[in-house]
């Protein structure tokens, strides 16, 4: 089983550096190998540069945008590369390329894909996780658009709906752009909603969901947010009043596929049990 580590890069050149020296260390601890997909969406500093550097000690894959496009756009082309070199039985890992995210998590979130979970997120809700460098107002818009999402789209086991850092089995990953096309990541302008449009699509795939408990330490990023509050909340509203009910004839076609989908999978899942 291989490793794929999405990281979505816009001006990381002093972050990229400790991440992936963390990274390189964890191949050294565990038995998969890994392979990064790096995604540098049209940075304006040595971004590009630093990548190249590091290819050479770990395999890598350069994609790049020679201008911004946001992180829509960057999420999609990541996952859908990955999801190209990956087999069926691979896992993909989407981390944040600002060095917030410890690798040290990811043995921990590869037993819950033993378990037989499909995508585990890593909690800042779950007991044992939190924020580190994160101010009070960021904390309570953060819980308040977790709750909206928990309300909308209930689904079992998660509380944490935006935080990037997850693990996916690459089959679901593949069946969903089979099914889904471009529009796996349909909501691509409006700021960071893409990472909640990812679960709730995954969700009527009837992906199997679980979470890890997770500190981010935004004490360690280098430069400002890159998230814009008022553009992420209508991105939010439009994800609801796209997906609470689906409507529109591609729509229905999703519908009916996932659920396709879905059925073929317990049939799978019961043969092998006998």
């Amino acid at each position: 089983m291989n490793i794929f580590i999405l990281l979505p890069c816009y001006n990381e050149e002093k972050s990229l550096p400790p991440l992936l020296e963390k990274i390189v260390l964890l191949q050294k601890k565990i038995e998969n190998n890994v392979h990064i997909v790096a995604v540098n969406d049209g940075s304006r500093d040595r971004t590009g540069d630093v990548l190249k550097e590091w290819s050479v000690k770990i395999p890598m894959t350069i994609v790049t945008h020679k201008l911004n496009r946001g992180l829509g756009e960057t999420a999609r082309d990541g996952i859908e590369t990955a999801a190209e070199l990956a087999r069926p039985e691979d896992i993909i890992i989407r981390m944040d390329a600002d060095n917030t995210h410890e690798p040290d998590y990811i043995p921990s979130m590869l037993e819950k894909i033993k378990q037989g979970n499909d995508v585990v997120i890593t909690s800042r809700f779950q007991k044992g996780g939190g924020m580190l460098g994160v101010n009070l107002y960021r904390t309570m818009i953060s819980r308040a658009a977790n709750f909206f999402m928990k309300c909308l789209f209930p689904i079992r086991g998660v509380w944490d709906y935006s935080c990037g850092f997850r693990a996916y089995k690459a089959e679901l990953i593949q069946e969903a752009i089979k099914i889904f096309g471009d529009q796996f990541i349909g909501l691509k302008g409006v700021g960071f909603t893409c990472t909640t449009e990812k679960l709730v699509k995954l969700r009527m795939l009837g992906g199997k969901m679980a979470e890890v408990p997770f500190m981010l330490r935004y004490d360690q990023k280098y430069g400002n947010s890159k998230m814009i509050s008022s553009i992420t909340t209508v991105g939010y509203l439009m994800l609801a009043l796209k997906y609470i009910y689906p409507w529109g004839p591609m729509s229905k076609r999703w519908v009916k596929e996932a659920r396709a989908y879905k059925r073929s999978k317990k049939l799978q899942n019961r043969i092998c049990a006998e």
